[in-house]
Parts: C-alpha cells; structure tokens; sequence
C-alpha cells in the first residue's frame, strides 16, 4: 500500500510530466489501435479475393488482364504506396493479371491510353485529374468506339475522389474505402456511366464524368487554401474577402441549348444464331446477280437551338452519375445556374455547403435540361473552369451528352442504397 501512495505522490508533484506522459500513450495507443484495425481489413479484404482466386477456369481459359493506371503523385505522394499494401494483393490474390502503368507527370495519362493495347478491363488508381485524364485519353482514340466498351474501376486515390460517392460505399477510413473499391471491381457488376464532351473553338475536346464549373464560387473555392492558418474559419473568411475585393460577383454568359433526348429503353444486346449454310450461300447468290438498291441518304434536320441569356454567381453543367442507377425519362445534362441577388451572408452561407458538396444548387435556382448546349462568354470575361475538379481557362464552349458512354464497376451495396433512396 505505501508502494501505491508513493507512485500517486511522485505523479502529484510531477504533474506536468506524468500529463504529457499520460497524452503521449494515449496518442501512441489510438495510431496502435488505428493500424492494427487497417490491418484486420486488409486481411478480411485478402480472404475474399482468394476465393475468387480459387475458382476454375476452363483448359482454353485465359486469365483476366486488367491494366492499372496509377498516380503515384496524387494524395500528396503518398498514393503508390496506398496501392502497393492496399489495392494490388488484392487484385494478385484474385488471379488478375495486372499490368500496371505509372504516370510521371500531368497529361501523360492521356498518351499512355492512346497507345493502351486491348485488355479486359482498366483500373484507374488516383483522383479526379488521373481519371479525367483516363476518360479523355480513352475517347480520343480512333477505335474508341471499341475501348469504350472497356469496364472501367476506379481506385480513389487522390485528394479529390468526385466520382467514388456514385460507385462505393464511404467511410472515414481511408483504408477500407481503397479494398471496398477494390473488391467491387472483382465482383464484376457495373453501371453505364454518361460523359460530357467539352470542346473549344480550336482545342481538342476534354471529357469529364461530373461537369463543369464557373463562377465566383468555384473562384473562392481555389483561394480557400491560401487561408489554412485560420483553421475551422478559412471558408467563412475566403469568401468573406472576397466580397471585399468586389461586390456583386455577378456573371453574364448567353447560353444556347438543345432539347433533350428521350431515353431508349435498357435492352441487353441480343446475339442472333448464325444462318445455315445453305441459306448464307442462296443469299449471297441474290446479292451477287441482283445488288440491292442504295437509298438515298436521308436529310437531317437542322438543330433547334434556344438561348437564353442568365446573370449568376455560377454555372454548373452537370451529367446525373450522382446517382447512376435511376432510371430516367430523357437523356440529358442538367444546366444549373445561381441568382444574382445573394446578399454577402448568403454568399457565405450557400459557399460553405457548396465546399461539402459542390453539386448543391439553392431552391431559388435556374435549371435547364439540355442535350447539348454551347456557353458564350462576353468579351473580356477571364476566369476558369472546374472540369471535374480539374482547371481550364475560360473560354467559349460546346458542351455535348454522350449517354451511357463508358461503364463503370460499382458495389453492389452503393447500389442497393441509391436505388432505395429513390423510393
């Protein structure tokens, strides 16, 4: 008993030491802890690849080849190892054959895909600027209309994952997020993805997967890390500066667009039996000694483009893979505009959600449903665009839906949760 009065007196008097003490073993046990949970899903993750591992194939069977495209810059350097322990055993355990392609600077991911060879499915390990760099280095080719048909899985890797939200279940684990996303590209269920094709006057065309953004709040959005010694406060105090630097943030941009398309129906591709033989070579008799006429090509109608012209704090060309799996009536993009009569605390206000979710649009809000539709820009008007995170100089655009373009492996789970969200 006097050992224990003893140990409690010397703590008395050292205080200041036994309370840094105390901090240091609670903050050394809590990254114990945090590892060791990162390690009970690796393995759990590990377990079930193996099983997909395991399965037979056929003698004439080969295995599947996937090819990986990863950024080893994104997440502040720190994504080829995130891949390396979190991502690839998986895949390896699963008998993927992965052949994996680094980028080392920005933009070469677009000239690795033009010169990819044909492989059972591409896996793009980064974030917004690799994969938007994927998609269009991918559209651009020739043969995309082959290589389009690709299952596409996406790693989130990046400081900015837009896209993971629509695809995989998220967690505050960075961890579980990369297995889970990991997981859901072996299982093999995707879901058709729409693309906008974004194209200038004399630039080759950019695609993104999410939209485009301009305005005053994608303009303080850029600024907000300049203020990172405020802490909690540096989003209320970039777009409080803002005001002061100029008020009103007003944009006028004339806007052209296309009515939308209405949707087909979903219809699996439907793979007709061969004619017999017989039947082939009579056919082919008939076309020989009496060709068929050609018809005459049909004449297209020309466009019907309706403007309009808007006055907004920001424009958002957004596509509907926010949520992927909802079946619509039309195949379209959204054209969102803000109004213009915002005073400065609703400014603040509305930037603060928009920080969380940039995709949120206030009630009192323009929308137009489009197919296509063309931005022109006054004269004088500088500025960028957002194109999927990614920043473009401003400029006269011709904004085109490409519906259901690319398909995308998505979690089962996810997409349970969207379609319920529906109901």
């Amino acid at each position: 008993m006097a050992r224990v009065v003893k140990v409690f007196r010397t703590l008395r008097n050292h205080w200041k030491k036994s309370t840094f003490a105390v901090c240091v073993f609670s903050y050394g046990g809590y990254w114990l802890y945090g590892k060791h949970c990162d390690s009970v899903l690796r393995r759990e993750a590990c377990l079930l690849a193996r099983e997909f591992g395991r399965q037979q194939i056929a003698p004439q069977e080969r295995l599947r080849k996937a090819t990986v495209i990863l950024n080893p810059a994104a997440c502040s350097g720190k994504a080829n190892n995130l891949f390396e322990k979190n991502a690839a055993p998986i895949l390896h355990l699963a008998g993927v054959e992965i052949t994996i392609v680094k980028t080392d600077y920005e933009g070469q991911a677009k000239k690795l895909i033009e010169l990819m060879e044909q492989t059972d499915m591409l896996i793009v390990a980064g974030g917004d600027g690799t994969l938007q760099e994927v998609i269009t280095g991918l559209l651009r080719r020739p043969d995309q209309d082959t290589f389009s048909n690709t299952p596409i899985g996406f790693i989130p890797l990046g400081s900015h994952n837009s896209l993971s939200p629509s695809l995989h279940l998220l967690s505050d684990n960075k961890v579980k997020d990369i297995t889970s996303a990991t997981l859901s590209i072996l299982k093999g269920e995707t879901v058709p993805l729409d693309v906008l094709q974004i194209k200038g006057e004399k630039e080759q065309p950019v695609f993104a997967l999410m939209g485009l953004r301009w305005g005053a709040f994608r303009d303080v959005a850029a600024t907000i890390s300049k203020y990172w010694y405020l802490g909690p406060l540096k989003t209320n105090a970039a777009h409080w500066f803002s005001t002061l630097r100029e008020w009103p943030l007003v944009r006028d941009v004339s806007v052209s667009y296309l009515a939308p398309n209405l949707r087909p129906p979903d219809q699996p591709p439907q793979k007709h039996p061969r004619p017999n033989l017989l039947y082939r070579i009579i056919r082919r008799l008939k076309n020989y000694w009496s060709p068929p006429l050609e018809e005459p090509p049909k004449e297209e109608e020309p466009e019907q483009w309706e403007e309009q012209q808007l006055s907004t704090l920001e424009l958002f060309i957004q596509t509907h893979n926010k949520n992927p799996v909802e079946r619509r009536v039309n195949d379209s993009l959204m054209i969102c505009a803000e109004p213009n009569d915002f005073s400065v605390g609703e400014f603040i206000t509305v930037g603060n959600k928009k920080e969380e979710d940039p995709t949120l649009f206030t009630k009192n809000s323009t929308k137009l449903e489009a197919s296509a539709c063309q931005l022109h820009l006054p004269e004088g008007a500088g500025g960028f665009y957002n194109i999927d995170n990614e920043e473009y100089e401003a400029m006269p655009v011709e904004v085109r839906l490409l519906p259901r373009k690319l398909r995308f492996f998505i979690s089962a789970e996810r997409r349970e949760q969207l379609l319920s969200q529906m109901q």
